[in-house]
């Protein structure tokens, strides 16, 4: 546990997501334990919505699914202080971002414009096609320059942005290294702590998919052929997209705990290494890279490996992928008591698709929810192990039913690993969150809840959602609902306040309409002296209301001064009620061509009958695809600078080009034009034969 004269731990303290299917962490917490599988169906009407030929659906090679989120584009831009124009030209992921940050901070209990010292931001995005939306359509906003655009859509805007929308003053950087930015972000804050360049810190990440379109499935290549992620399963084939973003608000441990905030989990140890060269080839994992990582990340909790029991892997769901990493984590576990089969393993991104540059800070709130409610959520679609992993010789079981996580004489523990493409990665060793110190047991006379919004229509919003979750959460203790509502809130103009003893009379009070404002002419300090040493509940309840009715006309009130001397904690809350409309910008819809292009010549592979051999049209894709100038033909593609990668381009060269697609192996085993060009000639013949007979 958390020794205060040594502290090097980090506490979890807010979170804030956008994932498929789920806004709230909530929402996501409830996804994972029900086995939601959130990836869904691109409609036809979508693809045509976003500049795509619906058409494309009719071939089953191409794959219209993806991890959704919904809403995209629709943004408070009154409340982050945009214009219309701006907040259109705004990326749908720095939109979504800054709602995120904003929502953390309040989730953690903090007034986002006022955090009591400095906050930093680590935070990384993906690059998509919104810039070239714009660049397509200079109609809709002449005058639009480059550098306008730049500043609107480029991932090193979105931790600035931020920081300067929240006034926050500590570092603020942008992390970039592929699928394993936002773990990566996460470690590099925690660092940032410990030094004390900052008191808070944001971190996260951002990904979404736009134009939102679907893939075409290569044999060989990472991308699923059902839209289905299978991890650690035999009939895994790959991954498919998802859209996300999530943000954790970190701060060091003993001072949450000083602080009385709610903490979802506690980060023992984190570290982050790259494979080097000990690899297939760039795009590739490594194993060494891997295994040390996650030894490093263990040496820097100070934990024996056998006393976690759950690890959130990458899980990628490759059959190349899967087996490396579970070598990797067999190696790196084996370096303690470990029994077999004793360490449950899973990954989200059976449940939300790879969200790429948000995939580690997915799985580090999946692992951190788990600590907290202390359940292990299924891994879906797993049938049967990998042939090419022997879970027998591992410390490893595929979780396939949630699970009751069951104290083992220690506090539980989780690992959560992110690799990028690159070879960065990261691993993240995480503690549940250490029982709360008690708060001072409030009398029963009464407590002040405040609310406060930019609109009238946002704060009764705000009223219906503080209601509901009064409702639906009964145990929480009123006096640190009040607290956390004085304390951990933005002071808006429009203000509404409840005075109540009970949370049955709390939301009675919150679902009926606002009261009338009432002239208090006494000054704050004055009540809040008066409140601090009532002589009975009557005398409080009626100094709260008049309390409340100054906070109501405007007034500034000193909250600290009414809780000196008491034990209160920080408690989840819900968050401002953004009110959106959409700024968003599509291309244009997709309409049939009049004239449909000249299909490609199966004999000679070009549109337009010219008599270019086999062997010559391949020689230009190989060209083509290796930027080599010199004659290819006779020449190894791999000894050219070929790998796995463009070796795919390769073979979606050869298939637009003739109309036939050999598998992945055949470059591996015909990697010269000559010996590719019999494979393509010997699949145009099976193809003519084929047709003939039909």
């Amino acid at each position: 546990m958390i020794d205060a004269e040594n502290d090097t731990h980090i506490a979890i303290v807010g979170m804030a997501c956008r994932f498929p299917g789920a806004s709230t962490p909530e929402q996501y917490w409830d996804n994972l334990v029900a086995g939601v599988d959130s990836v869904r169906a691109i409609e036809a009407q979508e693809l045509r919505e976003w500049g795509a030929d619906p058409e494309r659906l009719a071939d089953p090679r191409y794959v219209a699914m993806h991890g959704a989120v919904d809403g995209i584009g629709e943004f408070d831009a009154g409340f982050f202080h945009f214009s219309e124009r701006d907040a259109t030209l705004l990326n749908p992921q720095h939109q979504l971002f800054l709602e995120c940050a904003w929502e953390a901070l309040e989730r953690a209990g903090y007034d986002p414009h006022a955090a009591p010292g400095t906050v930093g931001v680590f935070a990384g995005a993906g690059r998509n096609g919104y810039a070239s939306v714009f660049q397509d359509r200079p109609d809709r906003f002449p005058g639009v320059d480059d550098l306008a655009l730049h500043l609107a859509n480029e991932p090193e805007h979105l931790s600035t942005r931020v920081s300067y929308k929240l006034g926050l003053t500590g570092p603020s950087m942008a992390v970039m290294t592929a699928c394993s930015t936002s773990l990566v972000a996460v470690h590099e804050a925690s660092r940032a702590l410990l030094a004390g360049e900052c008191d808070f810190a944001l971190a996260g990440g951002v990904s979404l998919r736009l134009p939102r379109v679907g893939y075409w499935y290569r044999e060989g290549g990472t991308m699923s052929p059902d839209g289905r992620c299978r991890t650690f399963s035999a009939d895994a084939r790959g991954i498919v997209g998802g859209d996300g973003a999530g943000v954790v608000v970190l701060r060091r441990a003993q001072d949450a705990i000083d602080d009385g905030d709610h903490v979802h989990a506690v980060i023992r140890g984190s570290a982050v290494n790259n494979d080097g060269s000990e690899r297939a080839g760039y795009t590739a994992p490594g194993v060494r890279g891997q295994a040390e990582v996650i030894r490093i990340a263990h040496a820097a909790a100070e934990v024996d490996p056998a006393s976690i029991g759950y690890v959130e892997a990458h899980g990628t769901g490759t059959l190349v992928g899967d087996p490396i990493e579970v070598t990797a984590l067999t190696q790196a576990f084996q370096d303690g008591s470990v029994a077999d089969g004793s360490i449950a393993l899973g990954s989200v991104k059976t449940n939300i698709g790879h969200t790429d540059t948000a995939a580690g800070v997915a799985g580090l709130m999946k692992a951190a929810l788990a600590l907290e409610h202390r359940v292990i959520p299924a891994n879906l679609h797993f049938s049967e192990p990998n042939p090419a992993i022997d879970f027998a010789r591992t410390p490893f079981t595929v979780n396939t039913a949630n699970r009751g996580w069951q104290p083992a004489g220690q506090p539980r523990r989780a690992g959560v690993s992110s690799f990028g493409i690159g070879g960065t990665n990261a691993h993240v060793v995480l503690e549940e969150a250490p029982a709360p110190a008690p708060t001072t047991e409030p009398g029963p006379g009464g407590h002040l809840l405040v609310l406060s919004a930019r609109t009238p229509a946002a704060l009764d919003a705000m009223a219906a959602r503080l209601a509901g979750h009064l409702r639906e959460n009964p145990e929480l203790p009123l006096a640190d609902v009040a607290f956390t509502l004085q304390q951990g809130r933005h002071p808006f103009a429009h203000r509404r306040y409840v005075v109540c003893s009970d949370h049955a009379q709390a939301v009675r009070a919150l679902s009926a309409p606002a009261a009338g404002r009432s002239t208090v002419r006494a000054s704050s300090d004055e009540l809040v002296e008066r409140i601090r040493s009532h002589s009975d509940d009557g005398e409080l309840v009626g100094l709260l209301d008049e309390l409340g009715g100054l906070w109501q006309q405007g007034a500034a009130i000193d909250w600290s001064r009414l809780h000196d001397g008491a034990r209160r904690r920080r408690v989840p809350l819900p968050t401002y009620p953004f009110e959106r409309r959409t700024h968003l910008v599509k291309p244009e819809p997709f309409a049939p061509s009049a004239t449909a292009p000249a299909a490609p010549d199966t004999a000679t592979g070009t549109g337009t009958g010219t008599a270019a051999s086999t062997e010559e049209r391949l020689a230009e894709l190989f060209a083509k695809v290796l930027g080599e100038q010199a004659d290819v033909a006779g020449q190894d593609f791999f000894e050219l600078g070929g790998d796995s990668l463009s070796a795919i381009q390769l073979l979606a060269l050869v298939e637009e080009t003739f109309g036939v697609c050999p598998p992945l192996e055949a470059v591996f085993d015909a990697p010269t034009v000559g010996e590719l060009a019999t494979v393509v000639e010997d699949l145009l013949k099976v193809m003519d034969a084929t047709e003939g007979t039909a």
